[in-house]
């Protein structure tokens, strides 16, 4: 994944003068998405998170009633 630095999500991975200090642990981003779901009528996920990070796809997976897709997972 593009935003997957540092075992961290940079949600600003397009500026190169990103600041660290914004980077959001995978628990972090999984609540973030949590209420993304809660607020608008979403059914599915794409790639929320870096493809080796097994821990964050075991914690979305058991939290939210949408559909994950991990594509970049085969």
């Amino acid at each position: 994944s593009e935003f997957f630095k540092n075992s961290t999500y940079d949600l600003d991975f397009k500026n190169p003068k990103s600041n660290p200090a914004d980077y959001l642990p995978s628990d972090k981003l999984c609540d973030l998405y949590l209420e993304f779901i809660k607020d608008f009528p979403m059914v599915s996920i794409e790639d929320p998170f870096d493809q080796d990070d097994w821990a964050a796809w075991t914690n979305i997976t058991a939290k939210t009633p949408i559909q994950i897709v991990g594509d970049d997972l085969t």
